[in-house]
């Protein structure tokens, strides 16, 4: 670490998606020093690409109390209630604040706004920006503020390699080529861990690198097993592979089909379309594995396309017409529910290292994600751990260390089919102990977290073990520094 370049400031954040831009907005407002860490340019996250929208109890008919029965449905008796009571109380709150940030989100003539309705919700109550361009709405906005705040310094085309420690506490962080970020809290905002699988939705950057650093820096994690994979995504078309089509497009009516019969155009539909992720997801494999077939079909014929334009736009440059063809979709990994174990503030088990977004584990969403809950979700803890980092102490002047570096590189491509192969819709144990001989290291922590739980929840889901156990539920699998999964219980 050279110390003539090195960065002091009061609050360290690394990522620059929907969590850490909202996190690091609400640090630098109340008047503290920021550096925000982005491995990309701004407005080039994994939250751009995000086509849901906020989940925010708005409507008349609606309420957070409505929104808590509908977010532990979805969780399959594994949601952590005091996280999830959190969300469901400040997320329209925290729509309120972006508004104030200039985010314009869809409304009607009168300016109210429209609330789109997504698959697990009982009541209208998901927010848009632009339709299903939402992400790239709240990030290009948030972008812009950031640059312009007085208090705020953006380190665009940085990355995070580790932790800096002293005494067992985080004081910042070092970055690839050397230079630290000396701060008195450091909030990791690095997104999920879908890319590791071969097919996915996320961007290539979606690796589980602040995961693997805070676990590096002594950290737990939790709930590895229990990744979500989202029911449409596109399939079999070069250059839209894994592309997401939004489930708001069910919302507002589309349709799901198996294969057609012979002599026929459409095939029969076989699924609730709005039912929660996990079973329509299953759905579509269990038809796909008995047909043989690579995808079913997604009817959106009758959808405005100008409610969807940017989703509209993609296909038709892919050679696809939502407008008088159905769209070949198949389940890919979308979104982890596990991550970095952290309190109701966003704190890591390792004290002045936070996590927020999708890098952390709170319990909230279980074992299956309700749709739109991840956006919320940024807002509503990026602003608790931004609150929570101004209370840590500041650093020490001893010199402190570096804890072991993350990786940084893109797993083997054998890497991500074996995860693929063995940690997917379907897991057995065989598999899962193959796994344990991976060479990359959350690829071995996600199946011995699978491996634990020996039981089917939600997004995990075990051949040789079909049915949920009551006795595990609301049990999630910690893995600590031993690397060794324990069941706690989280309430």
């Amino acid at each position: 670490m050279g110390e003539e370049s090195d960065l002091s400031c009061e609050v360290a954040v690394v990522g620059a998606g929907a969590a850490g831009l909202f996190a690091a907005l609400t640090a630098a407002s109340a008047g503290a020093s920021v550096v925000l860490v982005s491995a990309t340019p701004l407005a080039q996250t994994a939250s751009y690409w995000a086509q849901g929208g906020i989940a925010a109890a708005l409507a008349l008919d609606d309420s957070p109390e409505r929104h808590l029965v509908d977010t532990e449905r979805a969780g399959r008796d594994a949601v952590r209630r005091s996280a999830a009571q959190v969300l469901c109380d400040e997320a329209p709150a925290r729509v309120g604040e972006l508004e104030h940030l200039g985010v314009h989100f869809d409304a009607d003539r009168r300016g109210v706004l429209a609330l789109g309705l997504e698959g697990g919700h009982s009541r209208r109550r998901v927010v848009h920006a632009g339709g299903s361009a939402t992400g790239r709405r709240i990030v290009r906005q948030l972008s812009a503020v950031a640059v312009d705040h007085p208090r705020l310094t953006v380190l665009e085309g940085a990355r995070a390699a580790s932790a800096l420690l002293r005494d067992g506490r985080c004081e910042g962080v070092v970055l690839a080529g050397g230079v630290a970020v000396k701060a008195r809290a450091t909030l990791l905002a690095t997104g999920g861990a879908a890319a590791l699988w071969s097919r996915t939705t996320n961007p290539p950057g979606s690796l589980g690198i602040g995961m693997a650093l805070a676990h590096a820096a002594g950290a737990e994690l939790a709930d590895l097993e229990f990744l979500q994979f989202h029911p449409t995504a596109v399939i079999g078309v070069p250059g839209r592979e894994g592309f997401l089509v939004t489930e708001a497009i069910r919302g507002e009516g589309a349709t799901l089909h198996g294969p057609a019969a012979p002599g026929s155009a459409v095939g029969e539909r076989f699924v609730n379309e709005l039912a929660p992720r996990d079973e329509v997801a299953r759905s579509i494999g269990a038809l796909l594995a008995q047909t043989r077939a690579s995808s079913v079909g997604l009817d959106m014929r009758a959808i405005d396309p100008a409610r969807f334009p940017n989703v509209v736009s993609a296909l038709r440059d892919a050679g696809l017409n939502p407008a008088t063809d159905l769209i070949p979709v198949a389940p890919a990994a979308h979104y982890m529910m596990g991550g970095v174990v952290t309190d109701l503030h966003g704190r890591s088990t390792v004290p002045g290292l936070f996590a927020i977004g999708e890098t952390a584990c709170t319990g909230l969403h279980g074992a299956n994600r309700l749709a739109s809950n991840s956006l919320s979700e940024c807002f509503v803890f990026g602003a608790r751990a931004a609150a929570a980092a101004l209370d840590e102490p500041a650093p020490g002047a001893a010199p402190a260390t570096s804890s072991p570096a993350a990786p940084l590189e893109r797993p083997a491509r054998a890497s991500q089919e074996a995860l693929w192969r063995d940690a997917g819709l379907v897991r057995t144990r065989a598999g899962l102990e193959r796994l344990l001989g991976d060479p990359h290291p959350l690829a071995r922590l996600i199946a011995q977290c699978a491996l634990e739980r020996e039981e089917s929840r939600g997004a995990h889901q075990r051949e040789d073990f079909p049915q949920t156990d009551p006795a595990l539920d609301h049990r999630h699998a910690v893995v600590g520094g031993d690397e060794r999964p324990r069941l706690a219980e989280w309430r």
